[in-house]
């Protein structure tokens, strides 16, 4: 049962919990813990039961299956660390209900708000990361029949030491419950189409998240465009428009410093002192709109506006940008969906 904060605590309920991790990676009853220690690991004095097998290893150029589970039931808590290198060398997966085409296909630093391959502290309602490198979803995700996890490794060479966590019940899922959806988009606009698509969605169901990671490619504000939403049949003009970048991120005349609240933040500007040469500094910021869904019924075009300010002879004047843009959008609606493209290559994501 899906409890609404603290609201339903108390009640008692029939979901089973389970749990994932390379402690227990089929997340069977009472089989955590069992595997034999490495001779000359660090558990290795310690015996069974004792850390002796904490950890992934995600061979090169390779995806894994990280979680392969039978429903009814739903996801609850996902849970991930490694190092900053690599986070957006991996990409997250996830398919449900027997799905050939994943419903879930992000680099894993994008997923939880952490872009440009940096640790971001994050303190939202369904992200929730820390610096140092644990980054924590409490999306809920439904499914019926069965979800598959999966991490694919870009790179050439294995990735160690990949801590992971899955925590998810068995139980009855309602009729009406749609299935968790996010994809991930970058792109370098060009001045004569100004434009990040950041979801194009067909069927019924909620939006309800934005990430973007965006590296402005000049020094002056890049914060003009305006977040729209083509929602249902909207042709030239969308029904849900904002006012400016920042605004829809719930700032106010651009974004003096880093902040992190329950549904909207810009927890990364770049540090001075950290931007490298000939570049500007960049910027990560999150909507999640919990409170506040976007419901279409059978379609939504979800995009942002690369939209600066420039100083001329006449004084300040809006400019398009040629902004490099990687955007993640969060939503739920009745399978199937519109199969993703391709995630860019490795090059192209660094």
């Amino acid at each position: 049962m899906q409890m609404e904060g603290l609201t339903g605590l108390a009640a008692l309920g029939k979901a089973v919990t389970r749990s994932i991790s390379a402690e227990n990676p089929t997340g069977g009853k009472g089989m955590g813990s069992m595997a034999e220690c490495v001779p000359g690991s660090l558990a290795d004095r310690l015996g069974k039961n004792w850390k002796c097998a904490p950890c992934f290893s995600l061979p090169g150029r390779e995806t894994t299956v990280i979680a392969d589970i039978r429903g009814p039931g739903a996801i609850t808590h996902l849970w991930f660390t490694n190092f900053e290198p690599v986070i957006r060398g991996i990409v997250l997966r996830i398919y449900w209900d027997g799905e050939e085409t994943p419903s879930v296909q992000v680099p894993l630093g994008d997923f939880f708000a952490c872009g440009h391959g940096k640790f971001t502290q994050v303190q939202s309602i369904p992200v929730f990361t820390v610096a140092s490198g644990g980054l924590n979803c409490f999306w809920r995700m439904p499914f019926r029949k069965s979800c598959r996890i999966t991490l694919e490794n870009s790179f050439e060479g294995p990735v160690d030491a990949m801590f992971v966590q899955v925590d998810y019940q068995l139980c009855d899922i309602p009729d009406d419950a749609a299935h968790f959806h996010a994809y991930w988009n970058r792109v370098r606009v060009d001045v004569a189409d100004p434009v990040c698509v950041i979801a194009d969605i067909r069927g019924r169901g909620h939006y309800v998240g934005t990430y973007l990671a965006w590296e402005p490619k000049s020094p002056l504000w890049f914060g003009e465009g305006e977040v729209k939403c083509y929602i249902d049949g909207d042709t030239d003009y969308p029904t849900y428009n904002g006012t400016g970048t920042e605004d829809y991120f719930g700032g106010a005349w651009g974004f003096p410093a880093p902040y992190s609240g329950p549904y909207m933040g810009c927890p990364y500007i770049e540090p001075a002192d950290q931007v490298a040469e000939g570049k500007f500094q960049r910027y990560g910021m999150y909507r999640f709109h919990i409170p506040d869904p976007i419901y279409f019924d059978r379609e939504i075009r979800v995009l942002v506006q690369s939209l600066g300010v420039d100083l001329t002879e006449e004084g300040p004047k809006y400019k398009f940008n040629d902004d490099d843009i990687a955007s993640v959008g969060y939503w739920y609606q009745a399978e199937p969906h519109r199969p993703f493209p391709e995630i860019l290559p490795l090059d192209r994501r660094l």
